[in-house]
């Protein structure tokens, strides 16, 4: 396992005069007014949502992929004939958490060789880092997110500021429909750009009965604080983020698998297989809702920011 690493510190700042997320380390969190001081280990102020820390067992989804994330936030596990991989690692303080819980799915930690990335955010990427350190995995992400990670520097610019995590090395940045395969499993990286540049959404196909099934983990397309207009870092945020919510409505998915568990009830999912419903993931019309939902939030995001 991971040494045990230390939360994330978020203290509330007021912005500084001029505004703008890259003047020093002001930031305010995805989900409130928080913000990280660098290197400094005590929590002050409000703390994330408890279920993005709240220990969840490991639970069987479909073909070989496994739920090994917390109760909030999602870490998926694929069996290969050649090891496993692990998409996305969650926050720092999670790190032992997925582990136990890859290790409590059957799965060595030394079984584990790639870690694929959908965005360079801190409640998704922070982990990764010691997980890598435990497992000896290869780090896979999207091209345009790669300094994001090397860095620990989230890209473009937000109204709450800065939320460093910490870096990691990355071993193949992919670019759109480049393919990642390990044994008998190859994973698809669609890019997703917007929410981050290098923001991808992963695709596979599992065998299934009376036909294969389309798996897609979808990278987020919320606006979730990205500064649309004016964003000086990231100049065709608006653009992207438009490309990629109409690339998502091309996709077929049997199957969502997403990095907030709760769009997709994939808890709730988990509880329905458990009980005997062995199709209790299988919805080909939850990407088409989720597009949707996430087109009009979009618009409405972009008009709130125009006025």
């Amino acid at each position: 396992m991971a040494s045990r690493t230390a939360p994330s510190v978020r203290l509330y700042l007021p912005p500084p005069p001029g505004g703008g997320g890259s003047l020093g380390f002001r930031t305010r969190s995805l989900v409130g007014a928080l913000a990280i001081v660098a290197g400094a280990p005590l929590l002050i102020g409000a703390a994330d949502p408890p279920a993005w820390t709240r220990p969840q067992a490991p639970f069987p989804i479909a073909g070989p992929i496994t739920y090994v994330g917390s109760e909030g936030i999602a870490a998926y596990l694929i069996r290969t004939s050649a090891g496993a991989i692990l998409i996305d690692g969650t926050l720092a303080e999670n790190a032992e958490m997925v582990e136990r819980n890859i290790v409590a799915a059957g799965v060595p930690l030394r079984d584990v060789k790639l870690i694929l990335v959908t965005h360079a955010h801190f409640d998704h990427a922070a982990g990764i880092s010691a997980i890598r350190r435990a497992t000896g995995a290869r780090v896979v992400g999207g091209a345009r997110d790669v300094r994001a990670l090397e860095t620990g520097v989230p890209p473009g610019e937000t109204n709450y500021g800065v939320i460093r995590f910490p870096a990691v090395d990355v071993d193949r940045g992919v670019r759109d429909r480049q393919t990642v395969t390990l044994g008998n499993v190859a994973l698809t990286a669609r890019a997703t750009p917007g929410h981050t540049p290098g923001c991808t959404t992963w695709t596979m196909r599992i065998p299934a009965k009376p036909r294969p099934l389309d798996v897609v983990f979808p990278c987020s397309v919320s606006v979730a604080g990205n500064r649309l207009i004016g964003n000086r870092a990231y100049p065709g945020i608006v653009a992207d983020y438009r490309r990629s919510i109409a690339m998502l409505g091309t996709l077929h998915a049997d199957i969502v698998l997403p990095s907030h568990p709760e769009l997709a009830d994939v808890l709730a999912r988990g509880k329905r297989r458990k009980a005997g419903d062995k199709t209790a993931f299988v919805d080909p019309t939850l990407l088409p809702r989720i597009v949707t939902k996430a087109k009009a939030a979009f618009d409405a995001d972009l008009a709130k920011q125009a006025r």
